[in-house]
């Protein structure tokens, strides 16, 4: 009976105290969130109630497996078992702490600074340092797991007397990804480019959607993904069109005859801009830009606030423009020619000076 009882008593203790300790975290946490609505840290901790219980429960039957006297014969086992699922609870305890505090910094600062790009910054910095953490601790845990089977002990002290030689090894060989690495860490800290940034990249246009510590993807307007290494960005020149602001000008080119009405059209375009939500106000313009045998170039210039609006204002005042021209004014399209040509009169030769077939000097 005993040998029954003790483990369910050691066992029983260890969940039911767990619980109890949880919920009680639990409760402070929740109340010091409803006292403390200026910051979401509170709330965000209570994200860690799973790995804080589990580092309880587990730390509890590791200290008290013993005592339950259950597979004796085994005990060494369980208490290996125990540790590295303490040493697994804790690392997870401790990234879920580390991601609230960032989360909770980031969400502060966005409420308080009303500049788009230095948040866009802010952003994709605690993101690289919540992964640097999270890569950091998963490593250490690792490490500690390993560390706790003796064989791996003996083959530790063996490997750090050869430590420079692996890392010269290992420095070579990963050479690509330590470059990755380190472009990771200087576009985050050098402010080069960041989260929700429009880009162009390869003749590619889009948002910067993830940025880790290896790699960048950045999605098209059409929802492609594009996955390209951190060091793109930091050896080969790109086109960011959200420095310095995200206010944009485009242009639209339009072919027509010599005798479109540039005047009417440059009246209409300020319709158009006028009924068009994208067109930000700043400044529109039409003019006359170059000009062949058969057509002349109309330029369009319009504004917007962004990439996205200013796509949109192109693509309406084209439409627009090309549909009033077609209802209005056809004869400003242009036009391909296809009538016949007259012959030439009677005696013209093209390779005579004056026209004139040439003599052949006879008779």
């Amino acid at each position: 009976m005993e040998t029954v009882l003790r483990p369910l008593i050691v066992v029983g203790s260890a969940v039911v105290l767990t619980l109890v300790i949880g919920w009680l975290v639990d409760r402070l946490l929740r109340r010091a969130d409803a006292r403390h609505r200026e910051t979401p840290l509170w709330g965000l901790l209570r994200r860690c109630r799973l790995p804080l219980q589990l580092v309880l429960c587990t730390a509890l039957l590791r200290g008290s497996y013993e005592q339950a006297k259950v597979l004796e014969d085994h005990s060494e086992v369980v208490g290996q078992v125990l540790t590295l699922i303490l040493i697994a609870s804790v690392a997870w305890l401790i990234v879920r702490i580390a991601a609230a505090v960032v989360e909770a910094s980031y969400a502060r600062y966005a409420a308080t600074n009303r500049d788009p790009a230095r948040v866009r910054r802010v952003r994709t910095q605690v993101t690289l340092i919540q992964r640097v953490v999270t890569a950091i601790v998963g490593a250490v845990a690792v490490a500690a797991m390993l560390l706790t089977f003796p064989a791996m002990r003996t083959v530790g002290t063996s490997m750090l007397a050869s430590a420079g030689l692996l890392g010269i090894v290992a420095g070579i060989a990963a050479q690509s990804t330590l470059g990755n690495l380190f472009a990771g860490m200087q576009i985050a800290f050098g402010d080069m480019v960041r989260l929700g940034d429009t880009v162009v990249v390869d003749g590619e246009w889009g948002k910067v959607d993830e940025i880790t510590l290896t790699f960048l993807t950045v999605r098209t307007w059409d929802e492609r993904r594009i996955t390209m290494p951190v060091s793109y960005f930091t050896s080969k020149p790109f086109e960011n069109w959200s420095r310095g602001g995200a206010q944009m000008t485009g242009t639209i080119f339009l072919h027509l005859d010599h005798s479109a009405p540039v005047h009417e059209m440059r009246e209409k375009l300020r319709d158009i801009l006028r009924e068009c939500p994208a067109w930000d106000g700043r400044d529109w313009g039409l003019a006359v830009t170059d000009t062949t045998p058969s057509t002349m170039q109309v330029r369009a210039l319009v504004t917007a606030k962004d990439a996205d609006d200013i796509w949109t204002v192109r693509v309406t005042v084209r439409e627009q423009l090309i549909g009033w021209l077609a209802d209005h004014h056809p004869y400003a399209l242009p036009k391909v020619s296809t009538a016949t040509a007259p012959p030439p009169p009677d005696g013209f030769h093209p390779s005579a000076p004056d026209g004139t077939a040439p003599k052949t000097g006879r008779g």
